[in-house]
């Protein structure tokens, strides 16, 4: 099992920006570098689309097939601020975000609400997960002939599923990189309703791993 011991602080506001970014996933065997990640984005825009179009359903469906995972994360902000730490994920709708130091944030999703905490601003900030594009990442299954979906690009190195719903999130949509021969996530970018971009790319995943529910639970009369 998984433990961790939470740390006190207080409520305040805090930008939604900082956690649109930090949808989970899971996949790639180690993290890729800004540069990869541009390489990676350029990779995708210049390969021919010649896969099967199904290819993109049933990579939606191996990702929703993984109930629980955790790993390592690099998330590059709208200002190309870097921030690294480990995330953990219980489908459906749970997840947690430990920010390594400095930087003393943490993110919790108990599968109602998403909780953002920083201990050097003391700071709580409370959002409903439905509201947030979190949602479509944590939801048991990703059906690609849904309303949600945006746009499906499926090349042979790089497909690329984006989802949104302007009736519920507005103009913001979270876009999944995957790798098109083993299905595995490599990064997913969230854009914001004022077009600024989070990207966040992952490494060291392991999956099928047993948390204890401390690990996602937020506290309420905090």
């Amino acid at each position: 099992m998984t433990k961790f011991d939470a740390q006190p602080s207080h409520r305040l506001s805090l930008s939604r920006r900082h956690f649109l970014g930090v949808a989970v996933a899971v996949g790639a065997a180690g993290a890729l570098p800004v540069s990869a990640l541009a390489q990676a984005q350029a990779q995708a825009q210049a390969a021919p689309a010649t896969l099967n179009p199904n290819i993109a359903q049933a990579i939606a469906d191996h990702f929703s097939s993984i109930k629980t995972m955790k790993g390592g994360f690099l998330q590059i902000g709208p200002r190309g601020d870097q921030m690294s730490g480990a995330f953990f994920i219980q489908r459906p709708g749970k997840m947690r975000f430990n920010y390594d130091p400095p930087s003393r944030m943490r993110v919790i999703c108990d599968g109602n609400n998403v909780q953002v905490i920083n201990d050097q601003t003391q700071t709580r900030n409370m959002y409903q997960l439905s509201k947030t594009p979190l949602s479509l990442l944590l939801a048991n299954k990703i059906d690609l002939s849904a309303d949600m979906v945006r746009d499906v690009d499926s090349k042979p190195d790089l497909t690329k599923i984006t989802l949104g719903n302007r009736t519920i999130f507005g103009d913001s949509t979270i876009t999944m990189i995957f790798d098109s021969k083993t299905y595995d996530l490599r990064q997913w970018t969230v854009i914001d309703p004022q077009g600024k971009t989070t990207d966040v790319i992952i490494n060291n995943v392991k999956t099928n791993i047993a948390f204890d529910d401390s690990v996602f639970r937020i506290d309420y009369t905090r």
